[in-house]
């Protein structure tokens, strides 16, 4: 099991990082997905102008080990979720929980009254573990596949 430093909010400087996180977990890891689904959602490593620029708007947690990042979560304006991918060999270590606590806290600073997220199959558990219910059960078209995933949302208020 990897060892983990403290969490921190991503930088600039990270988005390279990032990009490896998100192909390794979508290629390497463990899915519900086809292959052709897997180079369709993540043909390459992402980079340039685009992907900077949409990172940018997100703040980005991040766990790390010793050397390299081995997981992010992405929160942004009205609580939405973007960005959740873990490495492989850090999947069932808790460091999707870690992350989930530090955005939650970010979103719950800001009065978010809600965090929704597009689950793909594979984070719909870990979404589920933390919280969150599925709203409606999604088909979207990437290239020319198509992919199963779930719009769910965990209300941050509590009616008093």
């Amino acid at each position: 099991m990897p060892d983990f430093h403290p969490l921190s909010w991503a930088t600039p400087t990270d988005t390279a990082a990032l990009a490896d996180v998100m192909f390794d977990a979508v290629r390497n890891g463990p899915s519900k997905y086809t292959q052709a689904q897997r180079a369709a959602w993540v043909p390459e490593r992402r980079r340039g102008a685009e992907w900077e620029t949409r990172l940018a708007a997100k703040d980005i947690a991040i766990g790390r080990d010793a050397t390299r990042i081995l997981g992010f979560m992405s929160i942004e304006g009205g609580g939405y979720i973007d960005f959740a991918f873990i490495r492989p060999e850090a999947q069932g270590s808790g460091l999707f929980r870690r992350l989930f606590d530090m955005v939650q806290e970010r979103a719950r600073a800001a009065d978010e009254p809600r965090l929704w997220v597009h689950a793909s199959l594979m984070a719909q558990p870990a979404f589920a573990a933390v919280g969150f219910s599925v709203v409606e059960h999604q088909i979207v078209q990437i290239g020319d596949q198509d992919f199963q995933r779930a719009m769910m949302e965990k209300p941050l208020v509590t009616a008093v």
